[in-house]
């Protein structure tokens, strides 16, 4: 009975930081519906890039692609908990995919490129046990949700494409994801905390005792 009772609150105070509290749903939320903002403007505004970009070398379009990818790395970065990086992810797209401005690909699809891509930077926070939030992690991140989103997209939008566009499209849009999704992400955590508005948060307080 002694073992029992001196391993439970162990057992306990490690489950603990895998719990998701009422203050990481909303600020996840919040992360979510602003990010699906910047996504429904990104639908518009990526046109006329990709119209200049496409004719320059096919594939090369996938430089555009980081602005839909950024999300679930903020969110994971800033909540830190398992399953921040889809949740957030796949809120933004909820918000794109519902209001349809600009959206092309229907509602359905959006979601599902939501939860790949969301899965693509799970994953890598997973593959670090969630105990890992640096720039490289991130950046990681932002290369693992390109790249999950990228092959999705040659399955469904460019399939029957040749080696050279999968070849340039992959490495393009992985590398969007890298800057965008991961390096940019990585930083606007590291403002926000800065300010004192994450002091809730172990990201928040981490970067704070570094400044």
């Amino acid at each position: 009975m002694s073992t029992s009772m001196s391993t439970s609150p162990v057992t306990t105070t490690r489950s603990r930081p895998a719990r998701w509290r009422v203050v990481d749903i909303v600020v996840a939320s919040v992360i979510g519906v602003a990010s699906g903002l910047v996504f429904l403007a990104w639908n518009v505004l990526y046109r006329g890039p990709s119209e200049l970009l496409s004719p320059l070398l096919p594939g090369l379009q996938g430089l555009l692609d980081g602005p839909w990818l950024f999300a679930g790395v903020l969110g994971a970065l800033i909540i830190r908990k398992p399953g921040a990086a889809v949740y957030t992810e796949l809120l933004a797209a909820a918000v794109s995919a519902l209001t349809l401005v600009g959206n092309t690909w229907g509602a359905v699809l959006t979601l599902e490129a939501g939860l790949v891509q969301g899965l693509g930077a799970e994953l890598v926070f997973l593959a670090f046990f969630y105990r890992r939030w640096n720039l490289p992690v991130a950046i990681l991140a932002g290369v693992g949700a390109a790249l999950a989103g990228g092959i999705n997209n040659l399955i469904l939008w460019y399939a029957g494409a040749d080696v050279t566009f999968v070849v340039v499209y992959l490495v393009s849009t992985m590398l969007s994801g890298a800057v965008i999704a991961g390096a940019l992400s990585w930083l606007l955590a590291r403002g926000l905390a800065a300010t004192g508005a994450l002091d809730r948060f172990a990201s928040g307080r981490d970067a704070r005792r570094r400044v």
